[in-house]
This record gives C-alpha cells, sequence and structure tokens, in this order.
C-alpha cells in the first residue's frame, strides 16, 4: 500500500504574474488563503498555473517560492512534466532539491509516444528523483491517454504513488482501481468527478474549483470520506452549474477572471490565452454571487 501525498482536495493553483513576470506579493496571499481555508495541498506550476509559458528560470523559482512560503504547512507538488523526458527529469531533481513533497508528471503532448513510451518516460523520471510522482492523464490535452494495463505496469515502481486521472472516463478508472489496487493512489482531475472518482477508491482531488472555493472542495472530499455521502453529492450537484463556468473556456481562462473577481490582481493571461468572452464573464459571476463568493 502507497501512503497518499495528500487525502481530500489540492488546488491546481492558478499563477498570479505582472507585466515582466511572476507577481509573488499576490502568489503569497493566495497561498496563506488556502492554507487558511483547509486546502489539503497545492499543486504549483501546472496547467491551471500556466507553466506552458514559464521561463525555465520561471518555472523552478515559482516552485522553489512555493515551497519555502508553505513551510511543511501542506504538501506541495511540483508541476515539472513536460514531452522531453531529459528535461522533466531535471525539473523533477529541482523540485526535489528545493524540498517539494511531490512532483506532477503530464504525459508527453505534442511528440507523443506509445504506451510503452509512457512506461519508460515515466520510469526514468521515477528513477531519478527519491519523491513520489503523481501522473497526469489529461488526453484532451496532450493527445495520450494512459491506459489501466499502463497504470498496473507503473505502479510497480515504488515511487510513482498516484494519477490525477481526467480522462473523465469513469470505466478506465474502475478498472484501473481493479488492477492497481492500494499500489497506485487515484485522484480526480475533473470538479465534475470529484464524488464518482471518491466512491471508487479515490484519494480526492487536485482541483481547479479550490481556486475560489477551497473550503466547500475540501468539505466536498471529507464529508465523504467520513461517511456521510449524500451531503456530499449534494455539494457536488449544488455546484455543477459553476464548475461548469469555470470550464466554460479553456481552463486557467474562466478561474482567473474569478480570482480577479474575488480581489486578487492576477494580471494577464500569457498569450495564447485571451480575456473571458463577456457572456461567460457575465455568468460566472453571477454563479459566484449565488454561493457569496463576492
Amino acid at each position: 500500500m502507497k501512503k497518499p501525498i495528500f487525502t481530500g482536495a489540492a488546488v491546481a493553483i492558478a499563477t498570479p504574474f505582472t507585466a515582466t513576470g511572476i507577481d509573488y506579493d499576490e502568489l503569497a496571499k493566495l497561498i496563506e488563503f488556502h492554507i487558511d481555508n483547509n486546502t489539503d495541498g497545492i499543486v504549483i506550476a501546472g496547467t491551471s498555473g500556466e507553466a506552458s509559458t514559464m521561463t525555465d528560470e520561471e518555472h523552478k523559482e515559482i516552485i522553489r517560492f512555493t515551497v519555502e512560503k508553505v513551510n511543511k504547512r501542506i504538501p506541495v507538488i511540483a508541476g515539472t512534466g513536460s514531452n522531453d523526458t531529459a528535461y522533466a527529469i531535471q525539473l523533477s531533481q529541482f523540485a526535489e532539491k528545493v524540498g517539494a513533497d511531490g512532483i506532477l508528471s503530464v504525459t508527453p503532448y505534442y511528440n507523443k509516444c506509445t504506451q510503452k513510451g509512457l512506461i519508460a518516460h515515466f520510469t526514468q523520471i521515477a528513477d531519478s528523483i527519491n519523491i513520489p510522482v503523481v501522473l497526469y492523464n489529461v488526453p484532451s490535452r496532450t493527445g495520450v491517454n494512459i491506459k489501466p494495463e499502463t497504470y498496473a505496469e507503473l505502479a510497480k515502481h515504488p515511487n510513482i504513488n498516484a494519477v490525477k486521472e481526467a480522462s473523465g472516463d469513469l470505466t478506465a478508472v474502475l478498472k484501473t482501481r481493479s488492477l492497481c489496487g492500494d499500489e497506485l493512489n487515484i485522484y480526480s482531475g475533473n470538479d465534475d468527478q470529484i464524488i464518482p472518482i471518491l466512491s471508487l477508491g479515490g484519494k480526492g482531488v487536485i482541483s481547479v474549483l479550490s481556486n475560489i472555493a477551497p473550503r466547500t472542495t475540501h468539505n466536498m472530499c471529507e464529508f465523504y470520506f467520513n461517511g456521510n455521502v449524500k451531503e456530499a453529492a449534494q455539494l457536488q450537484i449544488d455546484w455543477e452549474p459553476l464548475i461548469g463556468a469555470l470550464f466554460a473556456e479553456v481552463n486557467p481562462i474562466p478561474v482567473k477572471a474569478a480570482l480577479n473577481i474575488m480581489g486578487y490582481k492576477m494580471g494577464q493571461l500569457r498569450m495564447p490565452l485571451t480575456e473571458l468572452e463577456p457572456a461567460n464573464y457575465d455568468n460566472l459571476k453571477n454563479l459566484m454571487q449565488k454561493h457569496n463568493l463576492i
């Protein structure tokens, strides 16, 4: 059995930018907001953090800063994935060096690979470090899907601890649980599937919703773990419209708009991402008002 890095709701935290770089003062405010509101872990420099448009220096510095700012109060998982295995190893080794509790490693995008290639890629990364690896399966973005049988092979590696499952395929999640048992911890990568994945033995969620509603997302998981399944499911249902609004356009476009509405200074999205369309903005704001977020 592999001990989870966290149980509950970790935030896939968005990155506040200035015109010339990262706004670390605002990031510090966001980190404290999450710790004060029961977030169970922070995933830094992931998709929601716009890591793909960071320079190498920015990517490393934001990991270092977050680890130091959190100071072991909750786990920090560093996004270190790449479609270049050698670069993913370099980033992962840096994350370990500065004290991250684990790494999040996405499937190779654009150049892609076979299932055999996935096993080789993730095995080399896991061999290169001594902290847990969370795989990230999001085929809608990468064009690569990890099959349950591949998970079963990867789960044999002692450092491959978990997966952020964002395929949306609950049948595949069920088969993965059947093949891997407790040797691979499963986190939902989709906020609209938190309770379904918990019902299959999942350990929590790596969440976009947590950016603006950390306590609610934490409670959804906590209620479920404590046996209050009906209350947990009702939260999933009640928050579905807002979850949908957060994905009305490509993530993190809507969630950064939401954080700006809440008064955080998130700065501009980095190109090629563009600002939220007015109709989607108005709907998002109305739903946030309904949930007393503003």
